[in-house]
C-alpha cells in the first residue's frame, strides 16, 4: 500500500482534503486493493492450514483441507485458470463448513484481481452473511466487501460497519483502521482521522509497514503518534 512514486504523505493528505469526492474513494480502493487481496490470500492460507491440521483425523475434512491447500498453492504461484477454479468450486459445492467459505473467499479474491467486481462482491457478501462460517472467516469477507463497496458507501456507513474492527488489539485493526480513517477524511473529519491513524500506529499487533504509514499520516494531520517504527513496506 505504498504511495505513488513522487507522492509524499503530505501531498496525499492535501489531495484528500481538497477533493472530497467520490472519485477520491475510488482511487483509494484502486491504489490499495492489490495489497488487501494479498493479505486476504495469506489469511486464507493460514486458516486453511490450521483447519486442515485441526480436522486431520476426520477423513472428509482432511480431504477437503488437502484440496483447498492444493488450490491455494496454485493461486500463490499465479495459477488462477479453470483447473484451479474447478478445484475451488468442488469444495464450495460440497458446502462443508469453513472450507467452503475459504474456497469462496479465494474465488472472490481471484475475481477481484481479474476485474470481476460484481462476482467478487457477491462471494464476499455470501460468506459474510453465512452464520455457519467461523467468525474470522465472516470478518475477512466483510472487510473485503467493504473495500469493494467503499466508493459507493457513505462515510458514516463505512465507519459504522468497521467500528468493531477498530478497537485496539483487533486482528483487523490495520486494514479496518486505514479504511475508517479514509472515510473520516472523506467526511472532512480530519482530527478524528488523525486519531484513528495514531491508534493504528500505536498497536504492536499491526504489521510494521502499516504502523509506519499510519504514524506518518497521523503526524501530517497534527496528531502525535509513536515514532521509531519500521519503514513502510
Amino acid at each position: 500500500m505504498a504511495l505513488a512514486p513522487g507522492e509524499t504523505h503530505e501531498s496525499f493528505i492535501r489531495e484528500v482534503d481538497e477533493n472530497l469526492r467520490r472519485d477520491q474513494a475510488e482511487n483509494f480502493v484502486k491504489r490499495y486493493g492489490s495489497w488487501l487481496i494479498g493479505a486476504l490470500i495469506l489469511f486464507i492460507v493460514a486458516v486453511g492450514a490450521y483447519l486442515y491440521w485441526q480436522e486431520r483425523q476426520r477423513q472428509q475434512a482432511a480431504e477437503q483441507g488437502q484440496q483447498l491447500l492444493s488450490a491455494l498453492g496454485d493461486v500463490t504461484t499465479g495459477q488462477t485458470g479453470k483447473p484451479v477454479q474447478d478445484k475451488l468450486q468442488a469444495i464450495v459445492d460440497r458446502g462443508d463448513g469453513a472450507f467452503a467459505g475459504l474456497a469462496q473467499l479465494t474465488q472472490a479474491a481471484i475475481a477481484q484481481e481479474g476485474g470481476e467486481r460484481e462476482k467478487a462482491l457477491a462471494n464476499y457478501r455470501t460468506v459474510a452473511a453465512d452464520k455457519d462460517q467461523p467468525q474470522p472467516v465472516r470478518d475477512a469477507a466483510l472487510i473485503r466487501q467493504t473495500a469493494i463497496e467503499f466508493d459507493n458507501l457513505k462515510p458514516e456507513d463505512v465507519i459504522a460497519r468497521l467500528q468493531p474492527f477498530t478497537e485496539a488489539g483487533n486482528p483487523w485493526l490495520g486494514t479496518a483502521g486505514e479504511m475508517t480513517a479514509a472515510a473520516l477524511l472523506k467526511a472532512n473529519r480530519k482530527a478524528e482521522a488523525g486519531r484513528m491513524y495514531a491508534r493504528v500506529a500505536a498497536d504492536n499487533t499491526v504489521p510494521g509497514g502499516i504502523r509506519a504509514r499510519a504514524q506518518q499520516l497521523a503526524s501530517s494531520l497534527g496528531v502525535d503518534a509513536p515514532t521509531g517504527l519500521p519503514a513502510a513496506q
